[in-house]
């Protein structure tokens, strides 16, 4: 089936606003400030901005020229190029890993929720850093809060995609992604103005390789198409609703671009008031739940900078979230308009049910474990180290295997004028750069080495 016109972008700018939502996630804000702190900073930063334009950005043309290329979602738009072959279980495999992630990820978009809601209401102010990782552990271990505000991140994510591409998604991606960039300038306006800001500022964009290690190099590469989204098919989704006359590069550049400066505003926002306050940017996952409020509570206005900061959070929390149940909803309803908002409710509940025990991994279950993992880490594990690597891999392998390299270079060119010099480079790195280092993440993840 066709793409119909209700189920296109409305707009360029709509459709880069919606990708780079469904990029600008907990990967960019949350993941990548702890990754950072634990891995020196600046030498860090540099690699990952490497890795991102070397093997992200090409990883991201690709799933688009896939999507563009058969106008179908992300298990027939492979079926459609190598129909005889078993090469549309690269989008199987990315409905499962999407299926699998909005399950725990609902999870810590519940408990940006109910921090949102403490901070409004005052239950954050002027604690002590102990008292903060306190109300964080009470937080995560109640069973019935943590269900009742996963719930709600899921209803949110349902209500959104229910409506549609052009009235749900891109309708509220123009909206929470110009709020997300001007609430992050605001927040590193007030945080590179404190005192001893510099030493954060220094931490995060003055490289000190003496700390570059392997695995650091290794955490970069695999963060950078973390990042990104790619490996799950969820851009060749998106890229299916795009018309024939947008450029695909400068639309994948721009999504790039973006990420880059909200992981840089992310850490303009979190490292100068972390070493201002003589707090340690190492703190791991807990750094923006634990830490943070104990920053912000030490600054003039400090929680209601906190609560903007929150706000934002799940903006990109939010946004990510559409881009996973839209990638189930698009291939159960063949992009079928009258079906989607039913299957959104059915999936997005599924997802919800399937996500419990990830919910009560840090109450109920706590002491079940599984591989020695408990339900939420086995689910992060399974998707970050597993799933995503291998759909990256798959389809840096699939696109110039199986899609004529004149039949890429013309889908690329078209309402882009892409110069073939380009071109050859872009296929360079897709064909024989992207494979090898994304195995090799995939190795270093699985502990092969």
């Amino acid at each position: 089936m066709r793409v119909s016109q209700q189920e296109q972008w409305s707009s360029k700018l709509g459709f880069i606003l919606a990708a780079a939502g469904s990029a600008i996630g907990l990967g960019a804000i949350w993941k990548f400030p702890y990754i950072a702190g634990q891995n020196g900073g600046g030498a860090f930063f540099l690699i990952f901005i490497l890795f991102t334009l070397l093997l992200g950005l090409p990883l991201l043309l690709a799933e688009f020229s896939i999507g563009r290329l058969t106008q179908e979602n992300a298990v027939d738009s492979y079926r459609k190029i190598a129909p005889k072959a078993k090469w549309h279980w690269i989008g199987i495999l990315g409905m499962i890993a999407c299926f699998i992630l909005l399950s725990f990820y609902s999870v810590i978009g519940g408990w940006i929720i109910i921090y949102l809601y403490k901070a409004i209401t005052g239950q954050l102010n002027g604690l002590s850093s102990d008292q903060y990782t306190q109300v964080f552990g009470d937080t995560i271990s109640d069973p019935i809060i943590s269900l009742i505000v996963q719930l709600l991140f899921i209803l949110m994510t349902i209500v959104v995609v229910a409506r549609g591409v052009q009235k749900g998604i891109e309708q509220a991606s123009k909206i929470m992604m110009p709020a997300l960039f001007i609430l992050f300038i605001l927040l590193v306006i007030r945080s590179i103005t404190l005192d001893g800001a510099m030493a954060g500022i220094s931490f995060l964009l003055q490289p000190d390789f003496s700390k570059l290690t392997s695995k650091t190099i290794l955490e970069a590469m695999g963060q950078s198409f973390f990042t990104l989204s790619v490996g799950v098919s969820v851009m060749v989704t998106y890229s299916s609703y795009l018309p024939k006359n947008q450029s695909l590069p400068r639309s994948a550049f721009s999504i790039v671009v973006m990420n880059l400066v909200i992981v840089l505003l992310a850490g303009l926002a979190i490292f100068p008031a972390v070493f201002a306050l003589g707090l340690e940017p190492g703190a791991g996952p807990v750094l923006l739940f634990n830490v943070l409020p104990t920053v912000f509570s030490q600054l003039p206005l400090g929680m209601l900078f906190f609560i903007a900061f929150l706000i934002l959070f799940l903006f990109a929390a939010l946004t990510s979230a559409f881009s996973m149940l839209e990638i189930i909803v698009s291939v159960i309803t063949k992009k079928d308009i009258k079906g989607r908002k039913k299957w959104s409710w059915i999936i997005g509940i599924a997802i919800f049910i399937f996500g419990i025990p990830s919910a009560l991994s840090y109450g109920a279950l706590g002491d079940v474990t599984l591989l020695g993992k408990t339900f939420f880490d086995l689910m992060d594990y399974t998707v970050s180290n597993i799933l995503m690597p291998l759909g990256a891999l798959l389809i840096a392998i699939f696109v110039p295997l199986k899609v004529k390299k004149s039949v890429l270079y013309e889908e690329l060119k078209q309402g882009s004028g892409l110069k073939r010099g380009l071109f050859e480079a872009w296929y360079f790195l897709i064909r024989f750069v992207a494979p090898i280092l994304i195995f090799v993440v995939m190795l270093d993840v699985l502990g092969v080495w």
